[in-house]
């Protein structure tokens, strides 16, 4: 079987070719370089042959670098742009990026407050062209922006969602019972699925990553493994950890999961929300 890491950044320290975006400098680069080449070389081996690529918030709203990966490799990669999330008509600039192997487009709560955070106009039309034209809205946020994005599924029940990293669950170190219930709650929505990725950063942050064994299992029993995908945040995951590590959890360290389980969540959830 080929995987898909459904969320991996990349990124050049050719600067000049792909400037980085107002305030940022070499030195948010961490680690300086993780290029196409870089990333394949880890992906290659643990026998993913696609990736959903997350575009990097040092270059702003200059998606150039990843919209260049995929055309160089339509077949190995899709992408999860950034844009303006305030301008008064995203959908045009959404639908132009389509054509150009983007299938979702990044939202977070900015400095907005939890309970407001989605009550803008361009976000609400950002959700209404998700719905027109098949674009994921992905969320990177805390479970304390769960109760404004519920009640925007509400409204826009068709738009895909995907929530990133297991919505951060365990990033202190705890893994709450209340964030888990909240998390589980989205599942009532039927176009919301779940990044089940970025173990090095939650619970113990310790491969094998088998302390977040409880919690996965809740959100696959809320959700079912048709909404949930596997991925790395690469290149975080390879900073102190390995590659390998990361994708060995859903194929060797969780014995709720059956081969089918496996199988959406490594390969066909992230196929049907990202490479449609």
């Amino acid at each position: 079987m080929n995987y898909i890491d459904a969320h991996s950044h990349i990124w050049t320290p050719d600067t000049d070719h792909y400037p980085l975006a107002a305030g940022f400098r070499r030195a948010n680069m961490e680690p300086a370089s993780f290029t196409v080449a870089e990333l394949q070389a880890q992906m290659k081996p643990a026998g993913v042959n696609r990736v959903v690529l997350i575009q990097m918030s040092f270059y702003g709203w200059d998606n150039s670098y990843m919209l260049d990966a995929i055309a160089a490799h339509p077949k190995m990669f899709s992408g999860v742009a950034v844009i303006n999330q305030d301008q008064a008509n995203p959908a045009a600039e959404m639908v132009k990026l389509k054509a150009q192997g983007v299938r979702g487009f990044r939202i977070y709560p900015q400095n907005r407050d939890f309970d407001r955070w989605l009550d803008t106009d361009g976000l609400r039309k950002m959700f209404a062209a998700g719905a027109d034209h098949n674009l994921a809205m992905c969320c990177l946020m805390d479970t304390n922006g769960l109760p404004a994005l519920s009640k925007m599924c509400g409204q826009y029940p068709k738009t895909p969602v995907v929530i990133d990293h297991l919505c951060r669950i365990g990033v202190s170190g705890t893994i709450s019972d209340a964030d888990v219930a909240s998390l589980c709650a989205m599942s009532k929505h039927q176009n919301v699925n779940v990044k089940v990725s970025a173990f090095y950063a939650l619970g113990k942050k310790a491969p094998p990553y088998h302390d977040l064994a409880p919690l996965i299992r809740r959100v696959y029993e809320a959700f079912g493994p048709e909404r949930l995908m596997w991925a790395t945040d690469c290149p975080y995951q390879v900073v102190d950890h390995k590659y390998q590590e990361s994708i060995d959890l859903i194929l060797k360290g969780l014995d709720f999961l059956t081969p089918a389980d496996k199988e959406n969540i490594l390969t066909k959830t992230a196929e049907r929300v990202y490479f449609n």
